[in-house]
């Protein structure tokens, strides 16, 4: 699959350096546009039509590339945000489900964000409406961004698109192989391809604890902590999970300051 591409960095250089980057190691990447600022960027998304554009997220002050895209009308080709961001602004892009290489680049991480745009590609092209979503979760992304990473909301990519999810809604996680699985308020499940040491780190640790190396808990759900039997949790749906004995000194510690 072939991908219209247009970078968009405030610096020359860098520029050049992605360039080289996609033509060397990424094959189908056609780079038809280069812009240097948001004004331009956004006639040539306009009139070009790109499939994806590459998105300084710094340029210079921090909010131009997401203003950029509040600020164009059709919205129909996806984003790999190139960022210097680091520790708590990758929870929120990994929260989010959206595509991001780190500054400097590394090849494997560009070769894998492509990859991922062509496979969503493949599934927007018959559900389009899917576009709307996706940028609502870029939109969720500024937000999370602007509190340290943790936001109310997270996305999970499925089979059809992407869907986003309000995490109080979110009973406990457990690990499934290299998966995990969502349990909701409503008593639905859903598997995800992101291991729980993912969530682990995407998730607010004021309202999520990981009890144990299969098990994150929604604090909100917890009816009571029983250490009569080995260590449980016990949730309000009735669902008992172990606790970990290494895990239990800091759990008590945890459930007396809230």
């Amino acid at each position: 699959m072939s991908l219209k591409a247009i970078l968009i960095d405030d610096e020359d250089l860098a520029r050049k350096n992605l360039e080289i980057l996609l033509n060397d190691n990424c094959e189908g990447v056609e780079i038809i546009e280069q812009a240097s600022n948001i004004i331009d960027a956004k006639k040539m998304i306009e009139s070009l039509h790109p499939d994806v554009i590459f998105l300084d997220i710094r340029m210079p002050r921090g909010a131009e590339g997401f203003e950029l895209l509040e600020s164009i009308e059709k919205r129909d080709f996806f984003v790999i945000f190139v960022t210097a961001f680091k520790d708590y602004a990758l929870k929120a892009f990994n929260a989010n489900a959206i595509h991001y290489v780190l500054k400097p680049i590394d090849v494997d991480e560009l070769v894998s964000a492509v990859t991922k745009v062509k496979e969503a590609k493949t599934l927007f092209t018959d559900m389009p409406e899917n576009y709307s979503t996706y940028f609502d979760t870029i939109k969720n992304l500024s937000s999370n961004l602007q509190s340290n990473g943790y936001g109310k909301k997270i996305a999970i990519s499925h089979t059809k698109g992407i869907k986003l999810i309000e995490t109080k809604n979110i009973v406990h996680l457990e690990a499934s192989g290299n998966c995990t699985m969502l349990y909701f308020t409503d008593g639905k499940r859903y598997l995800d391809t992101r291991t729980l040491k993912v969530y682990e780190s995407i998730l607010n640790p004021k309202e999520f604890y990981r009890i144990h190396k299969s098990h994150i808990i929604n604090l909100e759900s917890l009816k009571e902590y029983m250490n009569d039997d080995g260590h449980m949790a016990i949730l309000k749906n009735g669902i008992v999970l172990p606790v970990a004995r290494n895990r239990v000194s800091s759990f008590v510690k945890t459930l007396k300051q809230l």
